[in-house]
C-alpha cells in the first residue's frame, strides 16, 4: 500500500490531465474488475458486476496545479490556478509540468506589503529561460503543471504532495483487491477534475445512476496549534463524514459506516468539516438524488506540497470500504 501511494503521489496529474494515472490504475486493478470505461469527461469507471442495487465509489485522481496564461519577454511564466492554491504555500515551491519541464515559483517584490497581501497574480514561474523565445521552446500557453513534493515517511506518517486524493485512490484500490464477496453491482470511479468543482463526479453519477454512493477523500484536522477547532486528528482512525460545505451525509450511509466500523473493530472518528467538499457533494444531487456518504482520511496541510497522513488511518479507510462492500447496501 505504501509503495503504491508513493508511485501515485509522485505522478504529475493536474486537473484535466488524468490519462497517465488512469492508465496506471487500469493496469493495477485489471484482474479484480470485469470491465472498464472512460467517459467523455475523462473519468475512469471500473465495473465489478453483481446483483441488486448499484453502488458507486469515487476517488478523484487530479491534484491542484497551474496552467500557463502568458510568457513575459524575460522568459518568466504567468499562470492561473487549477484548483484552490494558496499563494503563500506556492511561493518558492517547485513546479513540474506534464511535459517534464520544471520551474520555481517566485513573486513580484513591489513593496513591503507584497508578502503580507500575496496573491497568485503576483507570482510567476522561473524555468531558467532568458527570453520569451527561449521559454516558448520549453513551455506553451495552456501547458499545465503541479507542485513537487517528495514522498517521505515520518514515524507512522506519510508526507507528500497530492495525498489529496491519491490517498483515497489507494484506499479504494486496496478495497477492490481485498473484496472476498459482494452483493451489489459495484462501480469504482476514479474521477477527473474534482479540484475544478466536482465536475467528473457529476458526469459519472448521471451516467451510472447509482442507488447509493460513497466518496473517499481527505479531510482537515484540528490537532495542530491554531484557531481551528475540529474533532479530527491524525492517528484517530478513519473519519466518517457527517457534513461539509457540499452535502450532509445520508443517515443510512452514515449509520452503515458506523455499524461496520464497530462490528469489525475499525478505529473511527466523526467529522464535521465547516469549509470544503468532496465528490459526494455532486453525486448526492445527481439524477433524482443519491443517498451518499464519505470515507475521509485525516490530512494536515491540505493543498500544500507537504500534506501529511497517518498510515493506520489510511489502512482503516481501506478496510471500512472493503467491509462496507462485503456487508452490502
Amino acid at each position: 500500500m505504501i509503495k503504491l501511494l508513493e508511485t501515485m503521489t509522485q505522478m504529475t496529474v493536474p486537473s484535466g490531465n488524468e490519462t497517465l494515472i488512469h492508465d496506471f490504475i487500469k493496469n493495477e486493478i485489471k484482474d479484480y474488475v470485469d470491465e472498464f470505461e472512460t467517459d467523455p469527461l475523462g473519468n475512469l469507471i471500473a465495473h465489478k458486476k453483481g446483483e441488486g442495487k448499484k453502488v458507486m465509489f469515487a476517488s478523484h485522481t487530479d491534484e491542484i496545479g497551474v496552467i500557463i496564461t502568458y510568457i513575459e519577454e524575460n522568459g518568466m511564466l504567468r499562470f492561473t490556478p487549477l484548483g484552490g492554491i494558496n499563494a503563500h504555500y506556492a511561493l518558492h515551491q517547485r513546479v513540474k509540468f506534464v511535459n517534464g519541464a520544471v520551474g520555481v515559483v517566485s513573486f513580484e517584490n513591489k513593496d513591503d506589503s507584497t508578502i503580507k497581501n500575496l496573491k497568485t497574480s503576483d507570482l510567476f514561474i522561473d524555468i531558467g529561460a532568458k527570453s520569451s523565445e527561449e521559454a516558448e521552446k520549453i513551455i506553451k500557453i495552456g501547458d499545465a503543471g503541479a507542485f513537487s513534493g517528495e514522498f517521505l515517511q515520518c514515524a507512522n506518517n506519510i508526507i507528500s504532495k497530492a495525498l489529496d486524493d491519491r490517498a483515497g485512490c489507494v484506499a479504494m484500490i486496496t478495497a477492490i483487491k481485498s473484496i472476498k464477496e459482494h452483493k451489489n453491482d459495484l462501480y469504482f470511479v476514479f474521477t477527473a477534475s474534482e479540484e475544478l468543482g466536482l465536475r467528473g463526479a457529476k458526469v459519472a453519477a448521471n451516467r451510472i445512476m447509482p442507488d447509493f454512493a460513497v466518496a473517499l477523500d481527505v479531510t482537515r484536522t484540528g490537532d495542530v496549534p491554531g484557531k481551528l477547532k475540529m474533532a479530527i486528528k491524525l492517528g484517530g482512525g478513519v473519519a466518517i463524514k457527517i457534513k461539509d460545505s457540499s452535502f450532509i451525509a445520508h443517515p443510512y450511509i452514515k449509520n452503515l459506516m458506523i455499524n461496520v466500523c464497530e462490528k469489525n473493530n475499525i478505529k473511527y472518528q466523526l467529522e464535521v468539516l465547516e469549509a470544503g467538499g468532496t465528490d459526494s457533494g455532486a453525486i448526492h444531487i445527481s439524477g433524482g438524488g443519491v443517498p451518499s456518504g464519505c470515507i475521509s482520511i485525516p490530512t494536515r496541510y491540505i493543498h500544500s506540497p507537504s500534506e501529511m497522513i497517518n498510515i493506520d488511518d489510511l489502512k482503516c479507510a481501506a478496510l471500512l470500504a472493503t467491509k462496507m462492500i462485503e456487508t452490502g447496501f
